[in-house]
């Protein structure tokens, strides 16, 4: 079987020489680059990744820790991590934590005994000072959908704008019993969607009753639950904005099963933008975040940290836009203006 010192041989160069050629190229000039991989190629060599990871401490491997795997948010987010990590020739182990802090740690601890090279987070459930003593093990660190201290890398949406603007719409076309259905309040983004929904309830002069914001899980389930309770009140919302998609779409299902047709009795606005959301009937009108981007953007940043060898790397917070995307279920063609999109 032919080894790199086989290949060094043949080739007339150093066995160091020939572990720069594969692993940093950059630092080997062209015509001995080009002469090292010709003798490969003449040898039929196959480079072990397995023996390199381990002669790099490295074990070309990354994980993705996310709350929900039957989300398709983060099934798009997987796929822009994945498109990244292909590409580095990575290989990722995703772990679905179920929104559980105590299944999240112990996954944690298994990633870092199998000592993967990087770990990203979608709604991170640790606190700031656990995240910080886990990035301080020399495990590159990346979290989706959470700010937190400067000296982490994270990608998030501006979710408290994107509640802002779609409780703002629904004011404008009219209503003014506006209802929220929230997740989980540990999760930040839920936090922020409340708050941009308050808001604008307030900068329109219209009251914010607590009883029309209801908590559930990000699930259709939990949407579901939460919307009949809004239409089993003696005076139902007349609109109501939804913290996900799951439960914006669920929220459709619950006005069919309690008689309200939508949007002519009730008008429902998601948040998200998943695929799904312009298939079902009548067609979701969401805020619309660049889902795919984020786990794109985040892989880009995990492994930007993991390639830097240098201690003095900075790390990135990049904060994306929201952008509303009308459709048919907020109401808009039988209202105040008409939105083509």
């Amino acid at each position: 079987m032919v080894n790199i010192k086989m290949v060094a041989k043949e080739a007339g160069v150093s066995v160091a020489t020939v572990s720069r050629v594969l692993n940093h190229p950059e630092t080997v000039s062209e015509d001995t680059k080009k002469h090292v991989l010709s003798i490969m190629k003449q040898l039929s060599y196959t480079p072990n990744s397995l023996a390199r990871g381990l002669a790099l401490n490295k074990s070309n491997t990354i994980a993705l820790l996310i709350p929900n795997i039957l989300n398709p948010k983060h099934m798009e987010i997987a796929k822009g991590v994945e498109d990244v990590a292909h590409q580095k020739k990575y290989n990722i182990l995703l772990c679905n934590t179920e929104g559980k802090k105590d299944k999240e740690k112990e996954y944690i601890n298994i990633l870092i005994n199998r000592k993967v090279d990087g770990i990203i987070f979608s709604n991170c459930l640790l606190s700031d000072n656990e995240i910080q003593e886990l990035a301080s093990q020399k495990a590159p660190v990346v979290l989706i959908g959470k700010k937190t201290r400067n000296d982490i890398n994270v990608v998030y949406t501006d979710y408290y704008s994107g509640a802002y603007e779609a409780t703002t719409h629904l004011v404008e076309l009219g209503y003014k019993r506006i209802a929220h259905i929230t997740g989980p309040r540990w999760q930040d983004e839920n936090i922020d969607k409340e708050k941009g929904y308050e808001k604008a309830l307030q900068d329109n002069n219209l009251p914010v009753h607590k009883k029309y914001i209801i908590a559930g899980d990000n699930d259709i389930n939990g949407g579901y639950l939460a919307a009949k309770k809004l239409m089993r009140m003696s005076e139902p919302p007349e609109a109501i904005f939804a913290a996900n998609d799951l439960m914006a779409i669920a929220t459709l299902d619950a006005a069919r099963a309690s008689g309200f047709k939508v949007p002519e009795n009730i008008a429902v606005v998601g948040f998200d933008n998943i695929s799904m959301s312009a298939l079902v009937e009548p067609k979701l009108t969401t805020v619309s975040q660049p889902i795919y981007k984020m786990g794109l953007l985040a892989a880009r940043l995990l492994f930007d940290n993991i390639e830097y060898e240098s201690q003095d790397y900075v790390p990135q917070s990049i904060f994306l836009q929201t952008k509303l995307k009308i459709r048919e279920s907020c109401g808009y063609n039988k209202r105040v203006r008409q939105i083509f999109d």
